[in-house]
């Protein structure tokens, strides 16, 4: 059995001054945390960005076509390539009509075969 004592380290008298509530960190309130306007600046500061989408800027919308959709019992579809002058044009003729684009297309191969009879 070994009663030797421990040879002094040097530093006993800080140790029995130590007071380990003083390395305590103070308690807060729940409500105390900061600003969100403090937290984003000292965020940019340290040079983090923002994950928060970024509002596009409003951008005024063109007038919505009006609405062609009707019940009219056509069932079968048609389609073609056409110049885009040509699309506008059968579109406006449509609208200026209150037509839809059903309709003017039957109009128009009305007119055709009135003018134009197959042989």
């Amino acid at each position: 059995m070994n009663t030797k004592e421990r040879a002094p380290l040097g530093f006993e008298d800080e140790l029995n001054d130590f007071d380990p509530a003083a390395f305590a960190k103070p308690k807060r309130a729940a409500n105390d945390k900061p600003k969100p306007e403090e937290a984003k600046k000292a965020a940019e500061a340290a040079g983090f960005r923002s994950r928060e989408p970024v509002k596009a800027p409003v951008v005024p919308e063109e007038p919505a076509a009006p609405p062609r959709r009707r019940r009219t019992g056509r069932n079968a579809q048609i389609n073609i390539k056409t110049r885009a002058e040509t699309i506008e044009a059968f579109t406006r003729i449509a609208d200026a009509n209150g037509w839809g684009l059903g309709e003017t297309f039957e109009r128009a191969i009305e007119l055709l075969t009135r003018e134009h009879p197959t042989k």
